[in-house]
C-alpha cells in the first residue's frame, strides 16, 4: 500500500497551524448521501476562503476529493465496540498483542524509558494502542484521507466535528505536512496510532529528534505523540491505568467506546506488569 508520509515541522507547528475560524463552516448543507456532496464542496471552499483558507490550498487540498462510502460504510458499522471484553479482546487479538507488545517493549527499551521520563507515560498503554489501532505499523489504512474527513463533514450525522476535523487537516496541508492524496484509516486518522488531523496539530511531538514530526514513519513520533496526547487528557506520572485509578481517564479520552478502554488497560498492565 502506498502511504503518503505525513511529516510536520515540530519546531513552527504552533506558528504555522493556526486554528481556523468555524463560524460560517455550518452554512453548508449537510446531507446523508452522495447526492449533494459536490455542491456541499463548493460551499464549504467559498465558506472556508472566507474564513482566511487560501484558494490555492483548497484547490490542492480537494483536488481528488470524492464522497467516501467505505468512510460511510465503517462509520455506521462500528459493531465491535457492542461486544463483550472477552468478544472484543478475541476480534482485536488481544493475547497476541500482548504476547508480541512484551517482545517489543524489550526491544526498545530505550525508546520507552525517554517517552516516560519525558510523559510520565509508561511503555504498556502505548503498546495496546499501537497494537489495537494499526497492528504496531502493520496497517495504516487504505482510505484517501481528505475525502474520509470530508466526507464525515458532510454527512449529517457529526458534521460539527468533523468540520473542525477538516479544518485541521486544511491546516496540515497548508503546512506542507500532509499530502493531499495522503491515505489512512476510515475515518482520516493519520500514523502508526491513528490520530485524527485535529490531534496533530495539537499532540503531534518530535519522539526521535530528528527536528520534523513523522507520525507515519517514525515509531518513536507516533509513540511520543500518543504519550503526549495521554498526558494532554490529564496522566499522572507514576499512578495506575486500571479502572477507577488516577489515569483511566486518560485512557477514556483516547476512545470513547468502554470496551477499547478496557482493552487499553488490560493490555497495557499485562505488558507491564503493573
Amino acid at each position: 500500500m502506498h502511504m503518503a508520509k505525513t511529516i510536520l515541522a515540530g519546531t513552527a507547528l504552533a506558528a504555522a497551524l493556526t486554528v481556523a475560524p468555524l463560524s460560517a463552516a455550518a452554512a453548508a448543507q449537510c446531507g446523508n448521501n452522495a447526492s449533494g456532496f459536490g455542491t456541499w464542496v463548493q460551499q464549504f471552499k467559498m465558506e472556508a476562503s472566507a474564513n482566511g483558507v487560501s484558494p490555492a490550498v483548497l484547490d490542492r487540498a480537494f483536488a481528488n476529493v470524492s464522497y467516501n462510502r467505505g468512510t460511510i460504510r465503517a462509520d455506521r458499522g462500528q459493531k465491535s465496540f457492542k461486544l463483550s471484553f472477552d468478544q472484543f479482546m478475541q476480534k482485536r487479538g488481544g493475547q497476541a498483542i500482548i504476547s508480541r507488545g512484551r517482545t517489543v517493549k524489550k526491544n526498545n527499551a530505550a525508546l520507552f524509558a525517554n517517552i516516560e521520563r519525558r510523559y510520565g507515560v509508561p511503555a504498556g498503554p502505548l503498546i495496546a494502542i499501537w497494537g489495537m489501532e494499526t497492528g504496531f505499523g502493520g496497517f495504516l489504512g487504505k482510505e484517501h484521507t481528505i475525502s474520509a474527513v470530508a466526507t464525515l463533514a458532510y454527512d449529517c450525522r457529526r458534521s460539527d466535528y468533523f468540520t473542525d476535523q477538516l479544518y485541521a487537516a486544511l491546516q496540515l496541508v497548508s503546512a506542507g505536512t500532509l499530502h493531499p492524496n495522503a491515505k489512512g484509516a476510515a475515518h482520516g486518522e493519520i500514523g502508526q496510532t491513528q490520530f485524527l488531523p485535529r490531534n496533530v496539530v495539537r499532540y503531534g511531538v518530535d519522539g526521535d529528534g530528528n527536528g520534523r514530526i513523522d507520525l507515519v514513519g517514525s515509531r518513536a513520533d507516533a509513540l511520543a505523540s500518543t504519550a503526549n496526547f495521554l498526558r494532554g487528557h490529564g496522566w499522572q506520572p507514576g499512578g495506575g491505568y486500571q479502572p477507577g485509578q488516577v489515569n483511566y481517564a486518560a485512557i477514556q479520552g483516547w476512545n470513547a467506546a468502554s470496551v477499547y478502554q478496557q482493552a487499553i488497560a488490560y493490555i497495557g498492565q499485562q505488558i507491564d506488569g503493573r
